[in-house]
């Protein structure tokens, strides 16, 4: 392969796991995607889309349910106003996580891979240098981990000294360790072929720690580790929305800043300029957002006409 066709296939393409029912959080989500709700000021979804693009990644595919597709497409459209291109896919049942990468093949076209749960949301310092840095590495599979008081309720990883996977167990009984696997998972350019080339749990499933032990039978897995001041908070319950929604506010306020607003992240990566911020921000003024990604743009036009 050619140096210019090896870069090409080298840029990482992102998928967002949107689908399930949601049933935990039913009656709410009897009506709309989980992963629509507001976790404080703006839809959940926009959380591990801004988890993706800190990692550079302008090029994601969205799988929801069938049922709730048209709503996903009406809020964030093919991308380009933000400098992307957003395709969407469906999953009709939750096969398991791994099924992501059969019904993204065609997208993903050989490039490396990066899945994010769509219920995820990840917040502290040097974590885009962190994304970036595992974003780099593409002939190896890089997990995010974080230690936990209840590693038996997740996937979870063991390391040895240097942080190279040894082994990966699903909500064990006995945990080897107290670190759990985050619901973000980098991947190399083979991911599809290794998500067809194992066998579903159980539970009919195809598990993504199946995947992950793919690619520790070859050696190939390395460990992010996150650290005791960084927040990962998974939104699938009552309670855990509420806090997120309430750590989220407390952080923004705090610090007048905005957690995942992907037009700033844009903007901010290079995807868009600072005119074409502004022209985002105009439909949304009427609320405090749009305010806050105006004063954003307005500053940066005010500092180049300098």
């Amino acid at each position: 392969m050619n140096s210019i066709a090896n870069a090409h296939h080298t840029k990482r393409r992102g998928i967002i796991l949107a689908g399930g029912t949601g049933s935990r959080l039913h009656p709410v989500t009897l009506a709309v995607s989980k992963q629509l709700l507001p976790v404080y000021d703006k839809p959940m979804i926009y959380y591990p889309l801004s988890t993706l693009m800190l990692a550079g990644i302008d090029e994601v595919l969205i799988i929801t349910t069938p049922h709730d597709s048209e709503s996903f497409q009406r809020l964030l459209g093919d991308g380009s106003a933000w400098g992307m291109r957003i395709e969407y896919a469906t999953q009709s049942a939750p096969n398991g996580l791994a099924e992501a990468f059969l019904i993204g093949e065609e997208f993903l076209d050989g490039h490396p891979a990066c899945l994010v749960l769509g219920d995820n949301l990840f917040y502290g310092s040097g974590f885009s240098e962190q994304l970036q840095a595992a974003s780099a590495i593409t002939d190896r599979a890089s997990l995010f981990a974080q230690q936990v008081g209840d590693p038996e309720r997740y996937g979870v990883v063991d390391m040895d000294a240097e942080g190279t996977a040894i082994s990966i167990e699903e909500k064990p009984e006995h945990p080897t360790s107290d670190w759990a696997v985050t619901g973000l998972y980098f991947f190399p350019a083979d991911v599809s072929a290794a998500a067809r080339s194992v066998q579903p749990s159980e539970r009919g499933e195809l598990e993504i720690t199946s995947v992950i032990q793919w690619y520790l039978d070859r050696g190939q897995v390395d460990v992010s580790k996150l650290d005791r001041g960084f927040a990962w908070l998974d939104t699938g319950t009552f309670m855990s929305l509420v806090e997120a929604s309430e750590y989220v506010r407390v952080i923004e306020q705090r610090q007048r800043t905005r957690i995942a607003s992907p037009e700033e992240v844009a903007f901010r990566m290079g995807f868009i300029d600072a005119a074409q911020l502004l022209t985002l921000a105009e439909p949304l003024l009427k609320s405090g957002y749009g305010e806050y990604l105006a004063q954003i743009a307005e500053s940066a036009l005010a500092a180049s006409s300098d």
